[in-house]
Protein backbone atom coordinates (compact mmCIF):
# COMPACT_ATOMS: atom_id res chain seq x y z
CA UNK A 1 0.00 0.00 0.00
CA UNK A 2 1.50 3.40 -1.00
CA UNK A 3 2.38 5.79 1.79
CA UNK A 4 -0.12 8.51 2.58
CA UNK A 5 1.13 11.94 1.39
CA UNK A 6 2.02 14.40 4.18
CA UNK A 7 -0.50 17.19 4.94
CA UNK A 8 1.76 19.84 3.42
CA UNK A 9 1.58 18.02 0.05
CA UNK A 10 -2.20 18.47 0.01
CA UNK A 11 -1.87 22.12 0.98
CA UNK A 12 0.80 22.74 -1.66
CA UNK A 13 -1.34 21.15 -4.36
CA UNK A 14 -4.46 23.10 -3.40
CA UNK A 15 -2.62 26.42 -3.24
CA UNK A 16 -0.73 25.95 -6.51
CA UNK A 17 -3.81 24.69 -8.39
CA UNK A 18 -5.95 27.56 -7.09
CA UNK A 19 -3.25 30.12 -7.91
CA UNK A 20 -2.76 28.71 -11.42
CA UNK A 21 -6.51 28.59 -12.02
CA UNK A 22 -6.91 32.17 -10.83
CA UNK A 23 -4.07 33.41 -13.05
CA UNK A 24 -5.43 31.62 -16.13
CA UNK A 25 -8.87 33.08 -15.46
CA UNK A 26 -7.41 36.54 -14.88
CA UNK A 27 -5.71 36.58 -18.29
CA UNK A 28 -8.92 35.45 -19.98
CA UNK A 29 -8.21 31.77 -20.72
CA UNK A 30 -11.55 29.97 -21.27
CA UNK A 31 -12.18 27.43 -18.50
CA UNK A 32 -9.21 28.96 -16.72
CA UNK A 33 -9.91 27.50 -13.28
CA UNK A 34 -9.91 23.94 -14.60
CA UNK A 35 -7.06 24.30 -17.10
CA UNK A 36 -4.79 26.10 -14.62
CA UNK A 37 -5.42 23.48 -11.94
CA UNK A 38 -4.92 20.70 -14.47
CA UNK A 39 -1.51 22.00 -15.56
CA UNK A 40 -0.37 22.73 -12.00
CA UNK A 41 -1.38 19.29 -10.68
CA UNK A 42 0.15 17.54 -13.68
CA UNK A 43 3.44 19.40 -13.14
CA UNK A 44 3.46 18.38 -9.49
CA UNK A 45 2.47 14.77 -10.24
CA UNK A 46 5.30 14.25 -12.71
CA UNK A 47 7.64 15.18 -9.84
CA UNK A 48 5.84 12.92 -7.40
CA UNK A 49 4.67 15.91 -5.35
CA UNK A 50 0.93 16.07 -6.11
CA UNK A 51 -1.62 15.10 -3.47
CA UNK A 52 -5.34 15.42 -4.23
CA UNK A 53 -7.84 14.09 -1.65
CA UNK A 54 -9.86 11.16 -2.93
CA UNK A 55 -13.26 12.81 -2.27
CA UNK A 56 -12.30 15.95 -4.25
CA UNK A 57 -13.50 14.67 -7.61
CA UNK A 58 -16.83 13.11 -6.50
CA UNK A 59 -17.71 16.18 -4.40
CA UNK A 60 -16.88 18.43 -7.36
CA UNK A 61 -19.01 16.25 -9.62
CA UNK A 62 -22.00 16.56 -7.28
CA UNK A 63 -21.69 20.36 -7.36
CA UNK A 64 -21.27 20.41 -11.13
CA UNK A 65 -24.17 18.03 -11.63
CA UNK A 66 -26.47 20.28 -9.62
CA UNK A 67 -25.13 23.43 -11.27
CA UNK A 68 -25.65 22.05 -14.76
CA UNK A 69 -28.97 20.37 -14.07
CA UNK A 70 -30.46 23.61 -12.77
CA UNK A 71 -30.38 25.02 -16.31
CA UNK A 72 -33.10 22.58 -17.46
CA UNK A 73 -36.15 24.76 -16.86
CA UNK A 74 -39.42 23.66 -18.49
CA UNK A 75 -38.97 25.75 -21.69
CA UNK A 76 -35.33 24.66 -22.04
CA UNK A 77 -36.24 21.00 -21.51
CA UNK A 78 -38.78 21.30 -24.34
CA UNK A 79 -36.11 22.74 -26.64
CA UNK A 80 -33.70 19.91 -25.80
CA UNK A 81 -36.34 17.25 -26.46
CA UNK A 82 -37.08 18.86 -29.82
CA UNK A 83 -33.37 18.48 -30.65
CA UNK A 84 -33.30 14.77 -29.69
CA UNK A 85 -32.95 13.42 -33.28
CA UNK A 86 -29.83 15.54 -33.80
CA UNK A 87 -28.50 14.53 -30.37
CA UNK A 88 -28.91 10.83 -31.20
CA UNK A 89 -27.18 11.36 -34.56
CA UNK A 90 -24.35 13.21 -32.83
CA UNK A 91 -23.80 10.38 -30.37
CA UNK A 92 -23.58 7.80 -33.14
CA UNK A 93 -21.28 9.98 -35.25
CA UNK A 94 -18.93 10.49 -32.28
CA UNK A 95 -18.65 6.74 -31.75
CA UNK A 96 -18.01 6.16 -35.47
CA UNK A 97 -15.35 8.90 -35.45
CA UNK A 98 -13.60 7.10 -32.60
CA UNK A 99 -13.67 3.82 -34.51
CA UNK A 100 -12.12 5.55 -37.53
CA UNK A 101 -9.19 6.83 -35.46
CA UNK A 102 -8.52 3.41 -33.85
CA UNK A 103 -6.14 2.25 -36.65
CA UNK A 104 -4.00 5.37 -36.15
CA UNK A 105 -3.78 4.71 -32.41
CA UNK A 106 -2.96 1.05 -33.02
CA UNK A 107 -0.25 1.77 -35.60
CA UNK A 108 1.61 4.24 -33.38
CA UNK A 109 1.14 2.35 -30.09
CA UNK A 110 1.89 -1.04 -31.72
CA UNK A 111 -0.98 -2.52 -29.81
CA UNK A 112 -3.66 -5.08 -30.64
CA UNK A 113 -6.90 -4.21 -32.44
CA UNK A 114 -9.04 -4.94 -29.38
CA UNK A 115 -7.23 -2.45 -27.16
CA UNK A 116 -7.07 0.16 -29.93
CA UNK A 117 -10.84 -0.05 -30.42
CA UNK A 118 -11.63 0.74 -26.79
CA UNK A 119 -8.80 3.27 -26.45
CA UNK A 120 -10.01 5.40 -29.37
CA UNK A 121 -13.78 5.69 -28.79
CA UNK A 122 -14.68 8.81 -26.75
CA UNK A 123 -16.87 7.13 -24.17
CA UNK A 124 -15.46 8.32 -20.85
CA UNK A 125 -12.53 6.93 -18.85
CA UNK A 126 -14.44 4.67 -16.46
CA UNK A 127 -16.99 3.51 -19.04
CA UNK A 128 -14.38 2.47 -21.57
CA UNK A 129 -12.16 0.86 -18.92
CA UNK A 130 -15.07 -1.34 -17.79
CA UNK A 131 -16.02 -2.24 -21.38
CA UNK A 132 -12.37 -2.96 -22.21
CA UNK A 133 -12.10 -5.34 -19.25
CA UNK A 134 -15.22 -7.21 -20.39
CA UNK A 135 -13.77 -7.56 -23.89
CA UNK A 136 -10.36 -8.72 -22.70
CA UNK A 137 -8.48 -5.58 -23.84
CA UNK A 138 -5.62 -3.96 -21.93
CA UNK A 139 -7.37 -1.90 -19.26
CA UNK A 140 -4.19 -0.01 -18.31
CA UNK A 141 -3.54 1.09 -21.91
CA UNK A 142 -7.18 2.06 -22.43
CA UNK A 143 -7.18 4.07 -19.19
CA UNK A 144 -4.01 5.95 -20.14
CA UNK A 145 -5.30 6.62 -23.66
CA UNK A 146 -8.67 7.89 -22.44
CA UNK A 147 -7.01 10.04 -19.74
CA UNK A 148 -4.59 11.62 -22.20
CA UNK A 149 -7.42 12.29 -24.67
CA UNK A 150 -9.32 14.04 -21.88
CA UNK A 151 -6.27 16.18 -21.16
CA UNK A 152 -5.79 17.09 -24.82
CA UNK A 153 -9.44 18.08 -25.18
CA UNK A 154 -9.46 20.13 -21.97
CA UNK A 155 -6.45 22.10 -23.23
CA UNK A 156 -7.53 22.46 -26.87
CA UNK A 157 -11.31 22.81 -26.89
CA UNK A 158 -12.01 25.82 -24.64
CA UNK A 159 -9.86 28.28 -26.65
CA UNK A 160 -11.00 26.69 -29.92
CA UNK A 161 -14.68 27.02 -28.97
CA UNK A 162 -14.16 30.54 -27.63
CA UNK A 163 -12.66 31.56 -30.97
CA UNK A 164 -15.47 29.90 -32.93
CA UNK A 165 -18.13 31.49 -30.70
CA UNK A 166 -16.71 35.02 -30.88
CA UNK A 167 -19.49 37.36 -31.96
CA UNK A 168 -22.11 34.59 -32.10
CA UNK A 169 -25.57 35.48 -30.79
CA UNK A 170 -26.80 33.72 -27.67
CA UNK A 171 -29.48 31.12 -28.36
CA UNK A 172 -32.32 32.12 -26.05
CA UNK A 173 -34.13 28.80 -26.50
CA UNK A 174 -31.51 27.18 -24.26
CA UNK A 175 -31.11 30.06 -21.80
CA UNK A 176 -32.54 29.44 -18.31
CA UNK A 177 -33.86 31.92 -15.75
CA UNK A 178 -32.70 30.58 -12.38
CA UNK A 179 -34.12 31.21 -8.89
CA UNK A 180 -32.13 33.43 -6.50
CA UNK A 181 -29.56 32.02 -4.10
CA UNK A 182 -31.15 30.82 -0.85
CA UNK A 183 -28.70 29.36 1.64
CA UNK A 184 -31.20 27.01 3.29
CA UNK A 185 -32.37 25.76 -0.08
CA UNK A 186 -28.80 25.39 -1.31
CA UNK A 187 -27.77 23.28 1.70
CA UNK A 188 -30.82 21.06 1.22
CA UNK A 189 -30.03 20.74 -2.49
CA UNK A 190 -26.40 19.78 -1.80
CA UNK A 191 -27.46 17.19 0.78
CA UNK A 192 -30.02 15.70 -1.60
CA UNK A 193 -27.43 15.69 -4.40
CA UNK A 194 -24.97 13.75 -2.23
CA UNK A 195 -27.68 11.22 -1.28
CA UNK A 196 -28.78 10.53 -4.86
CA UNK A 197 -25.12 10.30 -5.95
CA UNK A 198 -24.47 7.64 -3.30
CA UNK A 199 -27.64 5.80 -4.32
CA UNK A 200 -26.60 5.96 -7.98
CA UNK A 201 -23.20 4.48 -7.14
CA UNK A 202 -24.84 1.58 -5.30
CA UNK A 203 -27.09 0.95 -8.30
CA UNK A 204 -24.11 0.94 -10.68
CA UNK A 205 -25.12 4.10 -12.56
CA UNK A 206 -22.33 5.30 -14.88
CA UNK A 207 -20.74 8.55 -13.66
CA UNK A 208 -23.26 8.55 -10.80
CA UNK A 209 -21.52 11.32 -8.82
CA UNK A 210 -22.46 13.82 -11.53
CA UNK A 211 -25.35 12.20 -13.38
CA UNK A 212 -27.63 11.47 -10.40
CA UNK A 213 -27.45 15.02 -8.94
CA UNK A 214 -27.84 16.41 -12.46
CA UNK A 215 -31.04 14.41 -13.00
CA UNK A 216 -32.32 15.55 -9.60
CA UNK A 217 -31.68 19.22 -10.42
CA UNK A 218 -33.23 18.76 -13.87
CA UNK A 219 -36.40 17.34 -12.32
CA UNK A 220 -36.63 20.13 -9.74
CA UNK A 221 -35.87 22.88 -12.25
CA UNK A 222 -38.22 21.49 -14.89
CA UNK A 223 -41.10 21.44 -12.41
CA UNK A 224 -40.31 24.86 -10.92
CA UNK A 225 -39.36 23.38 -7.52
CA UNK A 226 -35.64 24.20 -7.46
CA UNK A 227 -35.06 25.65 -3.95
CA UNK A 228 -31.96 27.68 -4.85
CA UNK A 229 -29.51 28.33 -7.64
CA UNK A 230 -25.94 27.02 -7.34
CA UNK A 231 -23.60 30.04 -7.07
CA UNK A 232 -20.85 30.61 -9.63
CA UNK A 233 -18.03 30.59 -7.05
CA UNK A 234 -19.01 27.08 -6.01
CA UNK A 235 -18.88 25.89 -9.63
CA UNK A 236 -15.47 27.56 -10.03
CA UNK A 237 -14.19 25.71 -6.93
CA UNK A 238 -15.48 22.46 -8.41
CA UNK A 239 -13.56 23.25 -11.59
CA UNK A 240 -10.34 23.53 -9.59
CA UNK A 241 -10.99 20.17 -7.94
CA UNK A 242 -11.78 18.56 -11.30
CA UNK A 243 -8.67 19.99 -12.95
CA UNK A 244 -6.43 18.96 -10.06
CA UNK A 245 -7.80 15.40 -10.05
CA UNK A 246 -7.35 14.99 -13.80
CA UNK A 247 -3.88 16.54 -13.80
CA UNK A 248 -2.69 14.36 -10.92
CA UNK A 249 -3.95 11.20 -12.60
CA UNK A 250 -2.35 12.09 -15.93
CA UNK A 251 0.96 12.89 -14.30
CA UNK A 252 0.99 9.59 -12.44
CA UNK A 253 -0.45 7.27 -15.12
CA UNK A 254 0.27 8.88 -18.45
CA UNK A 255 2.79 11.67 -18.72
CA UNK A 256 5.00 10.70 -15.82
CA UNK A 257 6.05 7.15 -16.50
CA UNK A 258 3.95 5.54 -19.24
CA UNK A 259 5.51 4.30 -22.49
CA UNK A 260 6.23 7.22 -24.78
CA UNK A 261 4.81 5.40 -27.79
CA UNK A 262 1.49 4.96 -25.98
CA UNK A 263 1.40 8.64 -25.03
CA UNK A 264 2.27 9.68 -28.60
CA UNK A 265 -0.45 7.42 -30.01
CA UNK A 266 -3.02 8.86 -27.63
CA UNK A 267 -2.14 12.47 -28.41
CA UNK A 268 -2.09 11.87 -32.18
CA UNK A 269 -5.39 9.98 -32.19
CA UNK A 270 -6.93 12.63 -29.94
CA UNK A 271 -5.87 15.36 -32.35
CA UNK A 272 -7.41 13.48 -35.27
CA UNK A 273 -10.60 12.90 -33.28
CA UNK A 274 -10.84 16.60 -32.34
CA UNK A 275 -10.65 17.59 -36.01
CA UNK A 276 -13.08 14.91 -37.17
CA UNK A 277 -15.75 15.50 -34.51
CA UNK A 278 -15.37 19.26 -34.89
CA UNK A 279 -16.14 19.09 -38.60
CA UNK A 280 -19.02 16.69 -38.02
CA UNK A 281 -20.39 18.95 -35.30
CA UNK A 282 -20.42 22.02 -37.53
CA UNK A 283 -22.11 20.04 -40.31
CA UNK A 284 -24.72 18.54 -37.98
CA UNK A 285 -25.45 21.96 -36.47
CA UNK A 286 -26.02 23.45 -39.90
CA UNK A 287 -28.25 20.57 -41.01
CA UNK A 288 -30.33 20.58 -37.82
CA UNK A 289 -30.63 24.38 -37.48
CA UNK A 290 -29.08 24.13 -33.98
CA UNK A 291 -26.25 26.44 -32.83
CA UNK A 292 -23.24 24.93 -34.69
CA UNK A 293 -20.71 25.89 -32.01
CA UNK A 294 -22.83 24.30 -29.27
CA UNK A 295 -23.27 21.13 -31.36
CA UNK A 296 -19.52 21.07 -31.96
CA UNK A 297 -18.96 21.24 -28.20
CA UNK A 298 -21.64 18.61 -27.64
CA UNK A 299 -19.78 16.23 -29.95
CA UNK A 300 -16.37 17.05 -28.47
CA UNK A 301 -14.44 13.90 -27.49
CA UNK A 302 -14.03 15.09 -23.91
CA UNK A 303 -15.73 14.16 -20.67
CA UNK A 304 -19.27 15.22 -19.88
CA UNK A 305 -18.30 17.38 -16.85
CA UNK A 306 -15.46 19.18 -18.62
CA UNK A 307 -17.39 19.97 -21.79
CA UNK A 308 -20.56 21.02 -19.96
CA UNK A 309 -18.52 23.37 -17.76
CA UNK A 310 -16.87 24.76 -20.91
CA UNK A 311 -20.34 25.49 -22.28
CA UNK A 312 -21.32 27.20 -19.04
CA UNK A 313 -18.13 29.29 -18.95
CA UNK A 314 -18.76 30.47 -22.52
CA UNK A 315 -22.56 30.76 -22.13
CA UNK A 316 -23.18 28.27 -24.95
CA UNK A 317 -26.50 26.39 -24.65
CA UNK A 318 -25.45 24.34 -21.61
CA UNK A 319 -28.52 22.05 -21.64
CA UNK A 320 -28.01 21.20 -25.32
CA UNK A 321 -24.31 20.39 -24.80
CA UNK A 322 -25.13 18.33 -21.72
CA UNK A 323 -27.85 16.51 -23.65
CA UNK A 324 -25.35 15.46 -26.31
CA UNK A 325 -22.93 14.09 -23.72
CA UNK A 326 -25.60 12.36 -21.64
CA UNK A 327 -26.93 10.55 -24.71
CA UNK A 328 -23.45 9.59 -25.91
CA UNK A 329 -22.63 8.15 -22.48
CA UNK A 330 -25.75 5.98 -22.59
CA UNK A 331 -25.08 4.94 -26.19
CA UNK A 332 -21.50 3.94 -25.37
CA UNK A 333 -22.67 1.80 -22.46
CA UNK A 334 -25.27 0.07 -24.64
CA UNK A 335 -23.60 -0.14 -28.05
CA UNK A 336 -19.78 -0.19 -27.88
CA UNK A 337 -19.49 -3.76 -26.61
CA UNK A 338 -21.93 -4.97 -29.28
CA UNK A 339 -20.07 -3.02 -31.96
CA UNK A 340 -16.80 -4.74 -31.01
CA UNK A 341 -18.46 -8.14 -31.21
CA UNK A 342 -19.76 -7.20 -34.67
CA UNK A 343 -16.25 -6.19 -35.76
CA UNK A 344 -14.91 -9.56 -34.60
CA UNK A 345 -17.73 -11.46 -36.28
CA UNK A 346 -17.07 -9.67 -39.59
CA UNK A 347 -13.38 -10.52 -39.39
CA UNK A 348 -12.29 -6.88 -39.26
CA UNK A 349 -10.26 -7.13 -36.02
CA UNK A 350 -6.96 -8.14 -37.58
Amino acid sequence: MPARPPPDAYLRTVLLCTLAGGLFTLVGVPLGWMIGAFIAAGWLAIRGAAAVPGPARPVALVVLGLGLGQTFTAPVLGAVLAALPAILAGGMLSIVAGILTAPLWRRIARSDARTAFFAAIPGGIMTMAVLAARAGASVSQVTVAQSLRMGVVVLVYPPLIALAAAGAARDEAFAAVLPPLAWGGLLALLAAGALVAAAGERLGLANAAMLAPCLLAMALSGTGLLPSSVPRWMIDAAQVAMGASLGARLGQEGLGGGPRRLALASVAASGALVVLTGLLGVALGALSSLPPVAVMLGMAPGGMPEMAVTAKALDLAVPLVLGFHLVRTVMCNLLVGALWRAVVALGLAK
